[in-house]
């Protein structure tokens, strides 16, 4: 029972047919064959029997022995869709404790994580290839199937995290810490299909004798895919282009369905990208897709042409590094125009020094320089899939144009960065900053030649922990040189400061005029912008209870706390920020009762002093105080009410 939910759950990803044909038959499974059993059989089914997904991403790339590839695969379903799945699912738990009670339990999603890989290996994936011409139709193909080793499954959100409506699992055999939710939740769930990161492929086929080096056809059975992207990637083959594709219903080509676009990479691979929409209702009307491949080259092939923007003649590219490969670029895709996609392709001298330079480029255009010394001349042309070269060859130098020392100043509070150009370039415009996560310095600017420079770059804006120096470095004839240098250095962290203020009269305490509380304000200013918690002790107690604004504070104290156990006048206060790495910084001020020590006189209501005048002293709380008293004993620190 438990494997046939991993498999519905999982077929969302691989949704599957017989191949050998690429029919879609009918194969419904009668009941019982869903329920109570512990056979990991998974074939047979596809994730459309039982409900449909909002969205899926394919993602196969072949290897370079044609005979391997990694699937990777999401499905997306949300809102009410992903309660019809969670219904789904538990349903097909019968019979087992905690199955098809209307509740998706932490335990059912572990079962599907468990035997998940098992159960994908069971099932087709609805793709195959065939060499020689054109093929359509029920024909031997050479099926692509699932390896179980390099299959990996995670999921996202089936039992969602702190769900408002989660209990405790109700089964008296549910694991230790199981929750549950409501089937009819409406929060939306992802499924993944991941290559293991222990190994290079999760599906495999029998090696295409030609190694893609001829004519061959692949196929996928797309009945019942409503909605989804198909992104397929092959090695890189000389002149391997698409010749022929297109969805077939019932064997009858749809011209007006949105045929696949493939495109070359700039790494000299070549994808498909084909967007899968059967239309609902339409069973058992079968669907295929068949594209044609092929290494002939085309009737017309446009030869590849610099850009008005790529670097001309003469141009340094600089890196940071004298040995191993660097990014040098991102734009390097605009440098050359080609329908037919291309590359950047160098010849370095022969000369020895020159031993170990290449360049390369990845899928997404960005330019890899690998590095052989401090630097290297190349001869430089755009090359397309079919090897057509940009008739004009241009020299490019690469190599290191920048070196730099940096150092945290004696207070701590700046980077000393001791930039220098190298003799690649005489001199460079340089703007440099702390850097640390999302946090940045104020920027610096000097002209830095071989003698070089010294940069103080301000620590303020950066928290204390490690921090590097980033920037840029610009010169004529140079493309602009973006790094990030890291000095092995740490801020250290600054304690926050905190003040109170006082009155005309010189004191801290404001007191309400019951006697029973006062009123303190001040400031608190971290110098690293760290986040600043405030505590308040007084009487053996403490509080945190802050009224804050930017950086000014106010808080109400009551002395309940100090007349309960005895504690007189002055009462001791202590005010601590505690910034966030740690760092307490305490101010301590003695605040003496105005009242402390008056005489409760009942009989003299009009009391004098010695020289007859009225002693200006508060009486001593009498009942009514007191019983004030044990009303806010409990809560002796409360907020000034607005």
């Amino acid at each position: 029972m438990i494997p046939v939910l991993v498999m519905l759950l999982l077929s969302i990803l691989t949704p599957s047919i017989e191949t050998s044909t690429l029919e879609n038959e009918d194969q419904n499974q009668a009941t019982s064959g869903r329920q109570g059993s512990l056979d990991v059989d998974c074939s047979g089914y596809t994730f459309e029997d039982l409900f449909e997904y909002d969205f899926a991403l394919f993602n196969l790339d072949i290897n370079d022995d044609w005979a391997t590839g990694a699937m990777d695969a999401q499905a997306w379903v949300n809102g009410s869709k992903s309660a019809v799945v969670r219904d789904n699912l538990d349903g097909l738990f019968e019979g087992v404790p905690g199955g098809a009670d209307d509740w998706m339990s932490t335990d059912e999603r572990e079962a599907v994580r468990s035997i998940g890989p098992k159960c994908i290996a069971d099932m087709e994936t609805r793709l195959g290839i065939r060499e020689g011409i054109a093929h359509r139709g029920s024909v031997d193909w050479n099926d692509l199937e699932f390896v179980e080793d390099g299959i990996a499954l995670d999921e996202v959100n089936l039992v969602p995290d702190d769900h408002p409506q989660e209990r405790d699992c109700s089964s008296a055999l549910s694991g230790q810490g199981c929750k549950e939710v409501p089937v009819t939740i409406t929060d939306d769930l992802e499924i993944h299909l991941l290559t293991d990161a222990s190994e290079n492929h999760n599906v495999r086929f029998d090696q295409l004798p030609n190694q893609g080096g001829s004519n061959f056809t692949l196929a996928m059975n797309v009945t019942n895919i409503t909605d989804a992207r198909l992104v397929l990637t092959f090695p890189v083959e000389q002149g391997l282009r698409v010749s022929d594709l297109g969805f077939y219903d019932d064997g009858v080509l749809q011209d007006e369905l949105a045929a696949p676009v493939s495109e070359f990479l700039p790494d000299g691979r070549l994808r498909v990208v084909a967007d899968v929409d059967y239309p609902l209702g339409s069973y058992p009307m079968v669907r295929n897709l068949f594209i044609d491949f092929t290494t002939m080259a085309p009737f017309t092939n446009e030869v590849p042409v610099w850009s008005s923007i790529a670097p001309p003649e003469g141009t340094i590219i600089p890196l940071g590094v004298t040995s191993g490969e660097e990014l040098a670029s991102t734009e390097t895709g605009t440098w050359v125009i080609d329908e037919s996609g291309w590359n950047l392709q160098c010849n370095f001298s022969a000369l020895d020094q020159y031993e170990g330079w290449s360049v390369r480029m990845d899928e997404d255009a960005s330019l890899f320089v690998t590095a052989g010394g401090e630097s290297a001349s190349a001869q430089c042309a755009g090359v397309d899939a079919y090897g057509a070269e940009t008739s004009e060859h241009r020299n490019y130098t690469f190599g290191r144009v920048l070196t730099a020392t940096g150092v945290l100043s004696a207070q701590g509070d700046t980077i000393t960065f001791s930039p220098s150009s190298t003799s690649l370039v005489s001199t460079l415009t340089v703007t440099a900053y702390a850097h640390q996560d999302a946090n940045m310095g104020p920027p610096v600017t000097e002209v830095v030649s071989t003698q070089g420079s010294v940069m103080e770059l301000s620590l303020t804006g950066i928290s204390p922990g490690e921090v590097m120096v980033m920037g840029t470095a610009t010169a004529q004839g140079m493309l602009d040189y973006a790094f990030m240098m890291d000095f092995d250095l740490e801020k250290e962290n600054t304690p926050p400061t905190i003040s109170i203020e006082t009155n005309l009269q010189g004191q801290e305490a404001e007191w309400e005029l019951d006697g029973l509380k006062f009123t303190l304000t001040g400031n608190v200013i971290d110098p690293d912008g760290q986040d600043v918690t405030l505590t308040l002790v007084i009487c053996d107690g403490q509080t945190t209870n802050f009224d804050r604004q930017n950086l000014a504070w106010e808080i109400q104290v009551s002395i309940a706390n100090c007349i309960q156990n005895d504690v007189q006048s002055p009462y001791t206060v202590d005010v601590k920020a505690t910034d966030e790495s740690g760092d307490t910084t305490t101010l301590t001020i003695q605040v003496v009762d105005p009242n402390a020590g008056a005489v409760d006189d009942s009989g003299n209501e009009d009391a004098e002093d010695d020289d007859g005048e009225s002693s200006g002293i508060l009486p001593a709380p009498g009942l009514i105080a007191t019983l004030l008293i044990g009303l806010v004993a409990a809560g002796w620190v409360s907020r000034r009410q607005d």
